[in-house]
């Protein structure tokens, strides 16, 4: 049995550990907008009733503008995560290659399907019997970012052996630009995951978009059966993504230059990231992370680079402070490297 993963958000266990109530703990260590943004007016039949379908139509056309995903409606799930754990259905037999390192439930998923899974760090490495690869774009948690030209070459080989490319990506809204989303149309092979929690701040409502072509969304919408997003999440998205957004991106853009440049004054390499988390590479970084839970505040560290710690957004100036006073205290100066 393949173990569970540990993921970011830990805070009642780390509080347990470490002391201190849940609520008074600085969470570090996801990558969600800390602030999270102001929900808009529920109607309460979203509340009484089952989804009706034209919920589900406005949520689709408000993603389909927002995500600029052409002829496509993007297809709402109920968190990214629940439909990872239905791709091995699309493979069933054949080879799966992920860009590693990275988010680790893709491996995990296949793994536990019986698929062959080959976690490949580089596009040369991959081969016309990957019958499905995975690339994280931006990935976590490095931030290595593939241009649309090189993930357009890579569908294109897909599809000469009738693969398929996912690409998924959950932290892809603070950089529009990079989307794959305007392309899908012209590339059946193409299946994008995006998540909606993380930009907004809204994580708790479990929701996420697919973007394909009909048939492949037809397989999903199947699997996942009816009613498979709240009413109230499909209200609260298309209300979202029909807004004006770029206030909540400058927000995010000026509490990561923030993060930075506290973790650049306590000496702290950065060693990638995306707009929403910075990743930190030290020897002591089993230390720094002890050190920083007993100061009550919880990073995201990784038992495959066991150098590496990420550190998500604080959510203001007071939290920069309490971050940075706590790399800046005198026991924090005597960690040292692991022996």
């Amino acid at each position: 049995m393949t173990n569970r993963i540990i993921h970011g958000g830990g805070i009642t266990a780390a509080a347990r550990q470490y002391g201190g109530r849940p609520e008074e703990w600085l969470d570090l260590s996801t990558g969600i907008n800390p602030n999270p943004v102001s929900l808009p007016d529920i109607p309460i039949a979203a509340w009484h009733r089952l989804p009706d379908q034209h919920l589900q139509e406005r949520a689709r056309e408000a993603a389909r503008g927002y995500y600029r995903s052409g002829d496509i409606s993007p297809l709402p799930v109920p968190g990214t995560q629940s439909v990872i754990q239905l791709l091995p259905r699309l493979v069933a037999g054949g080879r799966v290659a992920i860009l590693s390192p990275t988010y680790g439930e893709y491996a995990r998923a296949f793994t536990l399907a019986g698929l062959q899974v080959r976690q490949v760090s580089t596009i040369a490495e991959l081969t016309s019997d990957d019958r499905l690869v995975v690339a994280v774009n931006p990935n976590n948690p490095d931030g290595r970012t593939l241009s649309v030209e090189q993930l357009r070459e890579l569908h294109d080989g897909q599809r000469e052996h009738d693969g398929i490319l996912l690409v998924d990506e959950a932290f892809g809204d603070v950089e529009p630009a990079a989307s794959m989303a305007p392309f899908a149309a012209e590339m059946p092979n193409l299946i994008i995951f995006r998540s909606f929690g993380k930009f907004f701040g809204l994580a708790g409502l479990r929701l996420g978009f697919m973007i394909a072509e009909a048939s492949i969304i037809a397989r999903f919408e199947d699997w996942l059966g009816p009613w498979a997003v709240s009413g109230p999440a499909l209200s609260i998205a298309a209300s979202l993504m029909e807004s004006d957004t770029s206030a909540i991106r400058n927000r995010i853009l000026q509490r990561h230059a923030a993060l930075e440049g506290v973790l650049r004054r306590s000496k702290l390499q950065v060693a990638g990231g995306t707009r929403l988390f910075a990743l930190v590479a030290d020897d002591r970084a089993e230390g720094i992370y002890t050190h920083l839970c007993r100061h009550h505040i919880l990073v995201r560290k990784f038992d495959y680079a066991r150098n590496w710690l990420r550190f998500g957004l604080a959510p203001d100036e007071e939290a920069d402070q309490r971050l940075a006073g706590a790399l800046g205290s005198d026991d924090f100066r005597s960690v040292r490297p692991e022996i």
